[in-house]
């Protein structure tokens, strides 16, 4: 079969990401790199051996050589880019958040139905395999009955009030950019303890603090599921903290160093254990932006992946539950 021809919309940081998954892929070429800017899309469309170079997006739909685009701009532009996309009749991945908000999702999503296009979340963690192993272990009752969830992910960045992780027009804060994660990994441990693909929070509670630009620079969520599963969730730019999830169960706790890179070996701890269960890291070394690429690929045909990756409907129900989080630190 030919391979997948892509387009990146956006040259920044993460589009690079995704043009060395492309670079080795059995399914996928990388074909048009798409900027505001001629240069920086041929400066990068060079450095990644890309034919194409466009200096503007409509350039690169307008392109019939690209069947996929990868949309990779800040936040602010997902939702307009991707449904000039789908109107263009190209498949979609769009980088996390899928929007900024539930409204703009659901109209992402009707636009990939309209023009019968595959559009995935690029949670690049819900695609990876040793995402769906420890769901595996939880839906195998390895702990038992789920009761709590502990994750986070905070890191600290340089202060820079014009940079996009701390500027309000460009969808800057912790909640936006990095709460998705322990979010959607609280939705989906909580759907799996009730049977199904993710879980909605029935309550949430949220504290943060807003800095001097009115971002989000650290925040933390207590969210209840159903059947009285509880999350403590946390996030932030300008806060270091740990990032291992722990899953407590009646029978035991899941601890997943790093889960959101998909880096260290899962850990089982039993009741009165002196030493945990140990359940090597089958990917050290893997590419962790291919696993996408590569189910891009195998479910095309069906327009969206299956769980554990973000479907439709899990990320429209992201959309709400980050909207929740962010109205409850009182971020408008």
């Amino acid at each position: 079969m030919p391979k997948l021809r892509w387009g990146i919309l956006g040259c920044g940081k993460i589009a690079k990401k995704l043009a060395r998954a492309l670079a080795i892929s059995p399914t996928g070429v990388l074909t048009a790199a798409g900027s505001r800017s001629k240069a920086t899309a041929q400066k990068f469309a060079a450095e990644f051996h890309a034919p194409h170079a466009h200096g503007s997006y409509a350039e690169l739909l307008a392109n019939p050589e690209v069947d996929v685009v990868y949309i990779a701009t800040p936040h602010p532009w997902h939702a307009e880019w991707a449904i000039r996309a789908a109107e263009a009749g190209k498949h979609l991945l769009c980088e996390k958040p899928l929007t900024m908000n539930a409204a703009d999702t659901a109209r992402v999503i009707a636009a990939a139905k309209a023009h019968d296009v595959f559009l995935l979340e690029a949670f690049m963690y819900r695609c990876h395999p040793q995402t769906a192993f420890w769901a595996k272990l939880l839906r195998d009752g390895a702990i038992g009955e789920l009761k709590a969830i502990q994750a986070a992910f905070s890191f600290r960045a340089p202060y820079d009030p014009d940079g996009r992780l701390f500027n309000r027009e460009l969808g800057g804060g912790g909640i936006l950019d990095v709460g998705g994660y322990p979010m959607s990994l609280a939705r989906l441990a909580a759907g799996i303890a009730t049977g199904k693909p993710f879980a909605e929070p029935l309550s949430l509670h949220g504290e943060g603090h807003l800095g001097a630009t009115g971002t989000d620079e650290y925040a933390s969520a207590l969210v209840k599921f159903p059947r009285d599963i509880i999350a403590d969730l946390s996030c932030g730019v300008f806060l270091e903290r740990s990032q291992t999830a722990r899953l407590h169960g009646t029978d035991g706790i899941l601890e997943i160093p790093d889960p959101f890179f998909c880096a260290g070996d899962i850990r089982l701890w039993k009741p009165g254990a002196k030493e945990p269960r140990i359940f090597p890291n089958a990917f050290p070394n893997a590419n962790l932006y291919s696993f996408e690429v590569e189910l891009v690929a195998k479910h095309l045909q069906d327009r969206q992946a299956p769980t554990p990756a973000m479907t439709w409907d899990d990320s429209l129900g992201q959309a709400h539950a980050l909207e929740q989080w962010r109205k409850a630190i009182g971020l408008k």
